[in-house]
């Protein structure tokens, strides 16, 4: 009786006992289960009825796997990580205050969660105010600007740093030196529940206004009061007016620049004309300086040129005309002698005549002739003194006049011009034209005064070889006043058109 009252005592103490106890503990037990509960919660996960949780991420592929109780948390929005980033200013050189305090938190709001544990803040000690700063410069604005977060959000979860962290865009592409940042990140205003953007979001710089960026600094204006009008010129005073002087030779030019010849010595015009004849037996320089004058300077040479060997065609008449010439001697003497024939071929030889003349050169390309000149004819033979000059006028025009005087005192004169026009290598047009003038009428030989005849004519030539070339060509030809009544009197008429075709050949 007394073991079974003993062994009731301690039941009757716990029955009495047991609501003071469960009283005394009220609460206690849902508060630390919570807390062991949110501190043994895998990253990603939260219990379920949290404003967070998102149940229909269970078993989705990226999902986290979370015990029971639990599921995975609302994935966050693809928000911009760059969401209300000021960077309008950025890379100006406008002088700016530097960085104050990387994070100043001092003003958050109740209901904010401290960083959870073993998950550092991302932002802790961050001071941006002059890095890689060389000398003062502008200052970028604020980098990110966090005072509008919502309540609510929570730092990031460990393992997801903060894809900012350590972001310096203060010198991005400048290339002068780079303003300081001020505060890079202000979460003064930053309101519980916020959460900062988790890693792996999309491209970190998303909605940044990199507009100004690698810009150079503007140019800097020219200081007032500068005169740049005369850049460059030659300073006052210097002269320059004896720089790149003609050479001291002699010209025909009247160049008042040229510097003025000085006289020559007394000594440069005395002594012998051939300064080796002092040296050398005067005799034997002589005969020296002769054998080099024929050997080089006195050469002989001979040609002859058949300018036209043609037969004409005109009027129902049909003709032939020669005309040839030659010479043979030095470059300064020499005999030249010229011949023209013209005929019918059903008749006697209209005019015949030969030239033979001594030719010396006055000129590198002109020569003065003179001779005699005889001339048949069916009216009548002449004898002439010719006097003339033939050569190479400018551009190339080939210029051979002659006066003639007859042995009966009459007086005429003729010129001709022809000039050799390359179309190719071996084709070539000559024009040319002749003039005959008289200074009295000649009835015996059917001339008259002044301008007696004018021919002028083309042949087109191909050569062969420089020494061979037939032609082709027209000749028109033209009396004038009693030249013409002449003819006209004797049936014939004062104007006359051929074709020629003939042969030029030289050796």
């Amino acid at each position: 009786m007394i073991r079974r009252s003993v062994g009731l005592v301690p039941l009757l103490l716990a029955a009495s006992a047991g609501p003071v106890f469960a009283q005394s503990h009220a609460g206690h037990g849902a508060a630390a289960n919570a807390v062991q509960t949110a501190v043994q919660l895998p990253a990603g996960c939260v219990r379920r009825g949290a404003p967070t949780a998102d149940p229909s991420r269970v078993g989705t592929p990226g999902a986290p796997v979370c015990p029971t109780g639990a599921v995975p948390e609302r994935a966050p929005a693809s928000a911009d990580p760059h969401a209300g980033h000021d960077m309008s200013t950025m890379g100006q050189t406008a002088p700016a205050p530097a960085m104050p305090a990387g994070h100043d938190m001092s003003t958050m709001q109740s209901g904010q969660q401290p960083a959870a544990a073993g998950q550092p803040d991302p932002h802790a000690g961050h001071d941006m105010s002059t890095m890689r700063q060389t000398a003062p410069a502008p200052a970028t604005p604020a980098g990110h600007d966090m005072s509008t977060m919502q309540s609510g959000q929570r730092p990031a979860a460990a393992g997801q740093p903060d894809p900012h962290a350590g972001h310096d865009m203060s010198t991005m592409g400048q290339t002068a030196p780079a303003p300081a940042m001020p505060a890079g990140h202000d979460m003064s205003t930053m309101q519980s529940g916020q959460q900062p953007a988790a890693a792996a979001q999309p491209d970190p710089h998303a909605g940044h206004d990199m507009s100004t960026m690698r810009q150079t600094a503007p140019a800097s204006a020219m200081p007032a009061g500068h005169d740049m009008s005369t850049m460059g010129q030659m300073p006052p005073g210097h002269d320059m007016s004896a720089m790149a002087m003609p050479p001291d030779v002699p010209t025909s030019a009247d160049n008042p620049g040229r510097p003025p010849e000085m006289p020559l010595p007394p000594g440069a015009t005395s002594g012998p004309a051939h300064a080796a004849d002092t040296l050398f037996d005067p005799a034997e320089m002589a005969a020296a300086r002769e054998q080099l004058r024929v050997e080089n300077g006195d050469v002989r040479t001979t040609a002859v040129i058949i300018d036209q060997l043609e037969a004409s065609f005109g009027d129902g008449e049909e003709g032939y005309a020669l005309d040839a010439q030659g010479w043979t001697g030095g470059d300064i003497n020499r005999f030249w002698w010229k011949s023209e024939v013209e005929g019918d071929f059903d008749g006697e030889v209209e005019e015949a005549e030969i030239q033979a003349l001594y030719s010396r050169a006055f000129r590198p390309f002109f020569d003065f002739q003179t001779g005699l000149r005889q001339t048949y004819r069916p009216e009548g033979d002449r004898t002439d003194l010719v006097v003339g000059v033939q050569g190479l006028a400018p551009y190339w025009f080939e210029v051979d006049a002659a006066a003639f005087l007859s042995n009966k005192g009459e007086l005429t004169a003729r010129a001709e011009a022809e000039y050799d026009q390359r179309i190719t290598n071996r084709w070539i047009v000559q024009p040319r034209a002749e003039v005959v003038l008289s200074a009295e009428d000649i009835p015996e030989l059917r001339i008259g005064s002044g301008l007696t005849s004018l021919q002028i004519g083309a042949r087109l030539r191909y050569e062969f070889h420089k020494e061979f070339a037939p032609y082709v060509g027209l000749e028109w030809t033209k009396s004038f006043g009693n030249t013409a009544d002449f003819l006209e009197a004797d049936g014939r008429s004062s104007e006359d058109t051929r074709l020629v075709v003939g042969i030029r050949t030289w050796f």
